[in-house]
């Protein structure tokens, strides 16, 4: 949760209208799945790409086609798209009680070490949405190819009221 310094909570919602941010429209799964499951008070969502429609927004391996700035773009649009996935699934991203992990895929060349930069773009959007005192474990890979040639995939798992 953000505080304010009146010392007034704000919900993920009044932040993502005071940031400006509107969420697109929630990825359709690309293959035989689905985007989201809950399971109690956990929502797992399925590996989120830096799409937009029903195509990749960016393409190509961070090092070699692609620098870490476009990785982050990359990275915080896939960000963009777990939040709007999560609001469709729950009603209300004002249900996330906590960001449990945060796992994200970089594709890049073997020598590649900024996994971390890019990773940060997608930590410091959730973390502008829902807080610090939300912010998630997080693992992150250096990994040779994505689904549909994109640079980053996040997973994601959320604690939720239910």
């Amino acid at each position: 949760m953000v505080i304010r310094e009146d010392s007034q909570p704000v919900s993920a919602e009044q932040r993502l209208k005071e940031l400006g941010i509107t969420l697109p429209a929630p990825p359709e799964p690309f293959g035989a799945y689905v985007e989201a499951v809950q399971t109690g008070n956990l929502l797992f969502l399925s590996g989120m790409l830096p799409t937009e429609g029903h195509g990749a927004k960016f393409v190509g391996r961070v090092g070699a086609e692609l620098d870490v700035e476009a990785g982050r773009k990359a990275a915080h649009l896939a960000a963009l798209n777990v939040l709007a996935v999560a609001r469709k699934h729950l009603g209300s991203l004002d249900k996330v009680t906590r960001i449990v992990r945060l796992g994200v895929s970089v594709a890049t060349l073997g020598d590649v070490r900024d996994q971390p930069k890019v990773a940060d773009a997608a930590s410091e959007l959730l973390q502008d949405v829902f807080g610090k005192d939300k912010s998630p474990c997080r693992l992150v890979y250096g990994v040779a190819s994505l689904p549909l040639g994109t640079p980053v995939e996040l997973e994601v798992i959320f604690e939720v009221s239910t």
